[in-house]
């Protein structure tokens, strides 16, 4: 349990003094919770000496309020110094976590961790800032209290100190059992938590097509059967539980009752007065409350635990290296190309999807990347922003090797417009000024204009001020296509990576983004994984990747005389 209590106390960071220091104000706390009863043992020890006075009652009566106002102090003390210190151990979390995941690798978020990112957000940083941070104090508390009822008992009489202090110690060893089996289940628990988040994010993400093919009760069998093992599972937690809770809950009465028995067996004897009788009696039914009320509180702090496993785990994943301090721009010296990648492979596991791979893009250049899908062409895309870093070769931007590059400077660097886009919550101005959040208002139309998605923004209820549906929902896909274009065209990198954005729309939304993406093309270095094939036919530079190699590579006008792969794709397309 203190060990439970130590991993979250570390887990505060800079805040760990605030915590520590409400330790304080829980052990003034404890001392001021038993003041009541002691004064009221004196109370009737003067009554039954017969030297009771006013003066006597006053000082009591006063000692007894001020104790309660300052046991009142003490508590609002420590929630402020922990309870107020979570919610901002948390804030802190949060923005950490948020930097951390974006330095991660694309990799990551596409091995099943969404579910996992999504739990730790929703549910055990929210269990542990809510139910948790506010106990801590709470616990030593306890702890401080029972410790002092021992030591009252010893005071009044040998044995019935004995007898408490062996009581309190069968609450511990049932207390600890109780520990192991709520730590086992409370991983279980937590891993249906998480398996359930993925399940309803996969059902709800998927629920377009799920309609389409009428398959509501396959998929919502699946999801029922996530929601029946979840219960299981917090069931099986509870039943687990239970037998310990209730042992506790048996000792409890059977040490109190214990404690009475014996207090009127030595009554009897003549060992203990009537004083003590009597004042046995104040204490008896506070006698174990505090460390009833400790391991009341194990349940709550064992799910804390696995939930910081968990915690830990997110932040625990590789970081994409970013120890590079060059600046791309700055200082160009003279280099041979634009883009460089030499001798490059590559694999998302053990397994290598890319081979070998080495080509040059000349600055203003174009090179297209063609072949069969799965071949690895978005993968040699995705490498040149680092989405994940290569296992072996160099891949070189302005004769920097992007790994000693800082991440940023990279980015600053290239443009990306991808078949898929995602569109924020938010105003379709503030969408397209995510890309360079420090242009005026005249340079973010203006490059609506150019990406030809002015005039449609322009009908719509509040213009550029309208709050479209999260993922870009209310607009067509060309629409959203159109405004991913204007975010590139306003940031107006030198290097644009284009995942051929017309492949999958309508006639009239083709032309409009193809001519946006001839305004985004200027001047820029390009490098476009193509499906159309007759969108590339003037590019400099055609490398046909098959099984993750260049198989072939050459202009349009060659690689047609070669009469190879390339030539027959263009013949199938044609056909």
């Amino acid at each position: 349990m203190l060990g439970i209590l130590h991993r979250i106390v570390n887990m505060t960071g800079k805040y760990k003094t605030r915590i520590r220091a409400s330790y304080i104000t829980a052990f003034l706390k404890g001392i001021m919770m038993k003041v009541p009863l002691v004064l009221c043992f004196f109370a009737i020890n003067y009554f039954m000496e017969g030297s009771m006075n006013k003066e006597k009652c006053y000082i009591l009566g006063g000692a007894a309020l001020v104790s309660v106002i300052l046991e009142t102090i003490f508590e609002h003390i420590s929630n402020v110094l922990q309870s107020a210190t979570g919610y901002m151990v948390f804030a802190d979390m949060r923005e950490r976590l948020g930097d951390h995941l974006r330095k991660l690798p694309m990799g990551y978020f596409t091995e099943g961790n969404i579910g996992k990112i999504s739990t730790v957000l929703s549910t055990d940083m929210v269990f542990i800032e809510e139910n948790c941070m506010g106990v801590l104090s709470e616990l030593v508390s306890f702890i401080i209290s029972q410790s002092l009822m021992i030591v009252m008992m010893f005071f009044m009489n040998l044995w019935l100190g004995l007898l408490s202090l062996i009581t309190v110690c069968i609450f511990i060893i049932i207390g600890n059992v109780l520990l192991k089996v709520s730590l086992k289940h409370s991983v279980l628990k937590q891993e249906a938590s998480e398996s359930l988040t993925e399940e309803v994010l996969d059902f709800t993400e998927g629920i377009g097509i799920i309609k389409s093919y009428n398959m509501l009760g396959e998929k919502s069998k699946k999801l029922t059967n996530e929601f029946e093992n979840s219960c299981k599972t917090n069931i099986g937690f509870e039943i687990a539980y239970s037998p310990y809770s209730r042992g506790l809950y048996l000792t409890y009465g059977i040490g109190t009752v214990a404690v009475l028995a014996l207090s009127a067996y030595l009554y009897n004897a003549g060992t203990i007065s009537n004083v003590y009788l009597i004042g046995m009696s104040l204490f008896l039914f506070d006698l174990y409350n505090s460390i009833k009320g400790y391991y009341g509180q194990m349940a709550r702090l064992t799910v804390t635990e696995a939930s910081i496993d968990r915690i830990e785990e997110v932040f625990a994943a590789k970081e994409l290296d970013d120890s590079g301090k060059k600046v791309l721009g700055q200082q160009e010296s003279a280099y041979d190309a634009e883009i460089e990648y030499d001798d490059v492979s590559f694999g998302y596991t053990e397994k290598e999807v890319l081979k070998n791979i080495s080509f040059k893009i000349g600055k203003g250049d174009m090179t297209a990347l063609v072949g069969p899908s799965g071949g690895g062409k978005s993968t040699v895309a995705s490498l040149l922003a680092r989405f994940w870093d290569i296992k072996k070769g160099s891949i070189k931007v302005k004769g920097q090797d992007i790994r000693e590059v800082a991440l940023g400077s990279l980015m600053d660097e290239i443009s990306m417009v991808f078949q898929r886009v995602y569109l924020f919550q938010d105003t379709i101005y503030n969408n397209i000024a995510i890309s360079r959040p420090d242009a005026s208002r005249e340079e973010v139309i203006e490059a609506a204009k150019k990406a030809r998605c002015y005039d449609f923004i322009m009908n719509l209820p509040e213009g550029f001020d309208t709050v479209i549906g999260e993922g870009g929902a209310s607009l067509s896909g060309g629409e959203q296509q159109r405004i991913s274009i204007a975010r590139c065209i306003l940031k107006d990198s030198p290097i644009v990576i284009l995942d051929e954005a017309t492949a999958s729309v309508d006639a009239d939304n083709e032309r409009a983004i193809q001519e946006a993406i001839s305004e985004l093309c200027k001047n820029k270095t390009l490098l476009v994984i193509a499906h159309r094939l007759k969108t590339i036919k003037d590019a400099d530079q055609i490398l046909v990747i098959s099984n993750g190699e260049i198989i072939e590579r050459g202009n349009h006008n060659s690689l047609i005389e070669a009469k190879g792969t390339y030539a027959h794709m263009v013949s199938l397309q044609a056909s």
